[in-house]
């Protein structure tokens, strides 16, 4: 069954599922039961998972997944560009796109909160800043240290230094770069409007919320597995990228903790064993996410069956039924 546009006359009805959750939840095996159904298409929504560097870190779709339904946005990407929130909208937003006018249901699954965000609520039109921005005040800050470089940036932007955190130096350079690239703090940005979702499009959020115990056990036997499927290879051929370390595909968990097995720092047991920890306070970062800034979701928290996919599959049939008249 395709996914329909309202009739001719009346306002477009654009309709989105969103199959949400954290790392290992099972959330990818709904999302293609729902293509299958659906004549659907897979939008990537992981951070991660855009790189091409990380096939297998990342947990992206393998062959015979991508052979039973369209994939978009998986492997995307090079690990020395970094994707921000705002760059991966613009790209999720044109593969929507494509699926209206092609009559396919865009099903788009991920569990990075801050992507999801910017499409079913808007973001601030930050224009894009060169990377070399960036690097220059990275090198201030590892050269001023980070009570003086707040210092400045609280002189200089008082308004969005109010709001940060001195110790974080991520959001420390975020804010200093949209101030240094605009001549606007942040602060002014987010005062600005935002960019919201097209007129017309309506989002059905369902998100995965595994049992903790039953979800960490996922983790675990997860990160075994990357190992057999050659996540070692993928580190060693990472690094040998030799790529900023304060890029975001250098993040990714299970990058240091393998980078340290193959620098002989770690034992590779000690490098699983950190890496499955990091996993799963990963996981529960995003459990306490969904659960306070997605309350609208349709919660599920029970074991794939054929029961559960059925009364999904019902709800996405509502949905696409509510076309306005």
């Amino acid at each position: 069954m395709a996914a329909t546009r309202a009739s001719s006359g009346a306002r477009s009805f654009l309709p989105v599922i969103i199959v949400a959750g954290p790392t290992a939840s099972g959330k990818s095996a709904l999302a293609l039961d729902l293509a299958r159904e659906f004549d659907g298409v897979i939008i990537n929504a992981d951070s991660m998972q855009v790189y091409r560097e990380l096939r297998v870190l990342s947990a992206r779709p393998d062959e015979s997944e991508t052979a039973q339904a369209p994939h978009r946005l998986y492997g995307v990407l090079s690990g020395a560009e970094a994707c921000s929130a705002g760059k991966w909208r613009e790209m999720a937003l044109a593969e929507i796109a494509a699926c209206h006018q092609n009559g396919q249901l865009p099903i788009v699954t991920g569990g990075t909160g801050m992507y999801l965000n910017a499409l079913i609520n808007g973001i601030a039109p930050i224009p894009d800043i060169d990377k070399s921005v960036r690097d220059t005040l990275t090198a201030e800050l590892e050269s001023l240290g980070h009570t003086a470089f707040f210092a400045k940036l609280r002189e200089q932007d008082p308004a969005t230094a109010a709001n940060l955190d001195p110790a974080n130096s991520q959001r420390l350079i975020r804010a200093a770069e949209v101030l240094r690239a605009t001549g606007h703090g942040l602060a002014h940005w987010h005062g600005a409007g935002m960019l919201r979702p097209p007129e017309g499009m309506a989002f059905l959020k369902f998100c995965y919320m595994p049992p903790r115990d039953i979800l960490y056990d996922r983790c675990n036997r997860r990160f075994d597995l990357m190992i057999d499927q050659g996540a070692i290879e993928e580190v060693r051929s990472l690094l040998a990228q030799n790529l900023p370390s304060d890029s975001p595909v250098m993040k990714a968990v299970g990058v240091r903790e393998l980078g340290a097995y193959l620098a002989g720092s770690l034992s590779l047991e000690e490098a699983k064993t950190l890496a499955q920890r990091e996993t799963r306070r990963y996981a529960k970062r995003q459990l306490t996410w969904f659960r306070h800034q997605m309350p609208d979701r349709e919660t599920i928290d029970a074991q794939y069956s054929e029961t559960l996919t059925s009364k999904l599959r019902n709800l996405v049939h509502q949905f696409l039924l509510t076309a306005p008249k």
